[in-house]
């Protein structure tokens, strides 16, 4: 079985919106700002009930979690949605690239990562799913 890799939670929000396409990335990046503020503005009772110590100090951090991550989620998953943009952007010049060149001199130019985003570009146009792993370097294939 393999490792997962040791990644945080900002990561792990910034690779989600990459994955997805940009516009999605962008409604959840609105989403998260309007649930966050909501928590951010909400009012904490400060006075102390016997008992119930813990729910007042849950309830402060939850604000204050909620205080910075109404900038800081949003902005990932933003930063996420303009890298999925920019990706499928680079897919598609690839394609376009080949296309027009009829003598075959940019696909025997291309690098190997390079033609592996062709090569799943290709794929996602006649509708199969890719899921881009992102290997560790070329396979050994022939030049």
């Amino acid at each position: 079985m393999a490792r997962r890799k040791n990644t945080s939670v900002f990561e792990d929000l910034f690779e989600l919106a990459a994955m997805l396409p940009w516009w999605v990335g962008t409604i959840l990046a609105a989403v998260a700002y309007g649930v966050l503020h909501r928590y951010a503005i909400a009012e904490v009772p400060t006075n102390i009930v016997p008992g119930q110590m813990g729910q007042m100090v849950a309830g402060q951090m939850t604000k204050a979690l909620a205080t910075y991550g109404q900038y800081i989620v949003p902005l990932l998953l933003l930063a996420g949605a303009a890298a999925s943009y920019l990706g499928r952007r680079k897919r598609e010049g690839l394609v376009r690239g080949v296309a027009d060149d009829r003598s075959g001199e940019a696909l025997r130019n291309m690098g190997w990562r390079d033609f592996e985003l062709l090569v799943g570009e290709a794929f996602r146009m006649r509708g199969f799913a890719v899921t881009e792993t992102g290997g560790g370097g070329a396979d050994g294939g022939s030049t």
